[in-house]
């Protein structure tokens, strides 16, 4: 079932680039004829939604290839490896506009309307199309939710788009098509730093967010038949998996299957944790080696 969902993603990357593809196109060629910085903006962000993509298409479609003598646990984090060069290119697209829009601040380029407005209105409904079919799966990794907020952000930059150039035809203020553009370069600058923040807490094996390490050492420690629990390690691999291991020091009253059976049926049940790594020592040995008990 995991794996028909993994490849029912990728099919759906899929269509979003070609779709994506179209868009970028025809609003570099708008935003050409047309002399639209704003809409070269968005063409540029819309070429960073294909390349961010296409790696996500990468990383969904070979993340899960099973572990091997090399690399026992698998690919899982290439989706993290993906999702991270996904956010800096939309950093370097963002810079790139801003570095377009200074230079143009103080000159006034004539802009053919028409054609920006026709190109934005062609973006904007390819964004919303991709959207659509990529809003049931935005929350299944990592990678899905970039590429979401790629294109969510894309929609929105379309919108202001259109809009100037609305405003622009009725009052001949032309600085707001420079003006637009770094709003997009802004926004593009915000949908990155999400993912950038999420990626590198994963790469440094942080605590998954959601979970409170102290709880978790203390719902262990007060269980039946553990003195106490040292070297408690809770990390990552990807966006979904999360690992824990441990040393427990028992007392000898229950059999030690029992007990990390009890402990991951825990951890299982309240933090759906199911990749586990669980040693148990004798009192004697913790007490000598680690002095580990809790008070």
């Amino acid at each position: 079932m995991h794996e028909h969902h993994h490849e029912h993603n990728h099919k759906k990357i899929g269509w979003t680039i070609l779709l994506n593809i179209f868009i970028t196109l025809a609003e570099y060629i708008g935003g050409i004829f047309s002399g639209s910085l704003a809409l070269i903006s968005d063409a540029g962000h819309n070429f960073s939604d294909v390349l961010s993509l296409a790696l996500g298409y990468f990383g969904e479609k070979y993340s899960h290839k099973a572990p091997n003598k090399k690399y026992s646990f698998g690919f899982k984090r290439i989706e993290i490896f993906t999702a991270l060069i996904n956010a800096l290119i939309l950093w370097a697209v963002g810079a790139y506009i801003i570095i377009e829009a200074l230079n143009r601040i103080n000159s006034a380029e004539h802009i053919a309307l028409g054609i920006m407005l026709i190109a934005a209105i062609v973006g904007l409904a390819g964004n919303l199309i991709s959207i659509i079919i990529l809003n049931k799966d935005k929350e299944s990794s990592l990678n899905m939710k970039a590429a979401y907020m790629h294109l969510f952000y894309d929609t929105v930059s379309s919108v202001a788009v259109i809009i100037s150039a609305i405003i622009i035809y009725f009052t001949g203020f032309l600085i707001l098509d420079t003006i637009v553009s770094i709003f997009i370069a802004l926004m593009i600058f915000w949908s990155g730093y999400e993912i950038v923040r999420k990626t590198v807490h994963i790469f440094m094996q942080g605590v998954p967010e959601n979970i409170n390490i102290e709880e978790v050492h203390s719902k262990i420690g007060k269980m039946k038949g553990i003195c106490s629990i040292h070297d408690l390690h809770i990390w990552n691999l990807d966006s979904n998996e999360i690992f824990l291991s441990c040393h427990i020091c028992s007392n000898k009253k229950i059999k030690n299957d029992v007990l990390i059976r009890d402990i991951r049926n825990m951890l299982k049940s309240e933090y759906d944790i199911t990749h586990t790594a669980i040693q148990t020592e004798s009192e004697e040995f913790c007490n000598v080696n680690y002095g580990c008990y809790i008070k």
